[in-house]
């Protein structure tokens, strides 16, 4: 059988200009549904994630309990007005590019996020992508329980989730691309022949500096 192509995304940072865990935060806090005590909190939880001090799995385990009771049905319905008033906007017009140029050449296209389907799947529409990898929430009933499924979409989570698309779609790895901002993401960046750093954070881009990465700071939208 015939090997392909791919290309891996990943989304916040990279795609998009912003993290869209801060935007959903923003939005919460302006319909009064936390204070802001929670949004510092969660800030600071990011700012431990960058630097790798976070236990991201603890860590969601407490930050998702505040979906439970929700219906799938509605967050669909509230992440579509989310993506076009407060995603879409932040999106690099480089990285649409980069996207667009892979699908015409034929290549595998995957958004790979440690975000949720109802911020990933309105961008996948968007960008005409196929192929989605995200951190899920558990569901009962068609509520959500307040719990993510494991494994998490970050770090190595991310090598394990694409496991099955990877043997589906036949990749070949050695000739295949990675496109993230983060150092957390070192696992799957070591994984394909063609790694690309965007927009990196300090760790990552002495890490691409070293071993020698191509590395871009696309321009904000």
């Amino acid at each position: 059988m015939v090997s392909r192509i791919a290309a891996f995304f990943d989304v916040d940072k990279t795609i998009l200009a912003v993290n869209s865990g801060r935007l959903y935060l923003q939005e919460m806090y302006e319909r009064g549904e936390i204070d802001a005590w929670t949004v510092v909190r969660n800030l600071g939880s990011y700012l431990r994630y960058k630097v790798n001090w976070l236990d991201i799995n603890r860590w969601a385990e407490h930050a998702m309990t505040h979906m439970r009771g929700r219906t799938e049905v509605e967050l669909v319905e509230e992440a579509r007005d989310f993506f076009e008033q407060r995603v879409k906007p932040t999106i690099y017009p480089e990285a649409v590019r980069r996207v667009q140029e892979h699908m015409q050449r034929g290549h595998v296209v995957a958004l790979v996020s440690g975000s949720t389907r109802f911020v990933v799947e309105p961008l996948a529409e968007y960008l005409g992508v196929k192929h989605v990898l995200c951190t899920n929430l558990e569901t009962e009933e068609g509520r959500l329980t307040g719990r993510p499924v494991l494994p998490l979409c970050f770090g190595r989570g991310k090598v394990q989730l694409l496991q099955r698309l990877i043997e589906q779609e036949r990749i070949d790895l050695a000739r295949s691309w990675f496109y993230t901002d983060s150092m957390s993401d070192l696992p799957l960046l070591e994984l394909v022949g063609h790694p690309v750093v965007v927009n990196p954070d300090p760790p990552l881009y002495r890490e691409a500096r070293r071993r020698r990465w191509p590395t871009h700071f696309f321009t904000d939208p």
